[in-house]
This record gives structure tokens, C-alpha cells and sequence, in this order.
């Protein structure tokens, strides 16, 4: 079995590294044996895309600006890990819902 691979690319002459590299310590503290690899890829011109497996979970050109941390948690334990409970992530998304 593969295990998932998420890619972070990221614009260099944005300086986006340390803020893709957040994103990727977040992931693989929240992920430690679901994940094979995170991957962070230089890019250019105001590219910042989270990819999953190949598969888009966040894209600034589309959605504009970055994700909410807890969103990206969300979308990445939707995929690799459904039956984990997120704690207090997955507590504050179920009152923002019921507001």
C-alpha cells in the first residue's frame, strides 16, 4: 500500500518558504504515520498550491489567500485518517456550523 504523498508548492520570489514550511510541521504533527511524505516544491509567480496525492485540497489562485489551518486538517484527515478526531479543531468547526 502507498502511503499519501502532500506536496506544498510554494513561490520563491514571494518568500513563502517558512510559511509553506509551517504548514507542513503542522500536518506531519497532527499526521506522523498517515502521511509517506511532505513534499515542499519551489515554484513562481505567486503560486501557493497544497496538493494531495495529486489532488488540489488549496490553490491561492482559486480560493485566494491561504487556508485556515484547520481547514487544511480537515481536508487531510478527510483523506488519510477519516475516523480521527481532531479535538478541539474538530470542536471549533461544529460551533461555527450550528452559529
Amino acid at each position: 500500500m502507498t502511503t499519501p504523498r502532500l506536496e506544498i508548492e510554494y513561490c520563491t520570489q514571494c518568500r513563502w518558504l517558512m510559511r509553506a514550511a509551517w504548514y507542513a510541521q503542522e500536518v506531519l504533527t497532527t499526521f506522523p504515520r498517515d502521511l509517506g511524505e511532505v513534499a515542499l516544491v519551489p515554484g513562481i509567480g505567486g503560486v501557493f498550491e497544497i496538493r494531495l496525492d495529486g489532488e488540489s485540497l488549496w490553490s491561492r489562485k482559486q480560493q485566494g489567500g491561504f487556508p485556515e489551518l484547520a481547514d487544511l486538517k480537515r481536508q487531510v484527515r478527510d483523506r488519510v485518517a477519516p475516523d480521527r478526531d481532531l479535538g478541539h479543531t474538530d470542536r471549533s468547526a461544529q460551533s461555527s456550523e450550528s452559529s
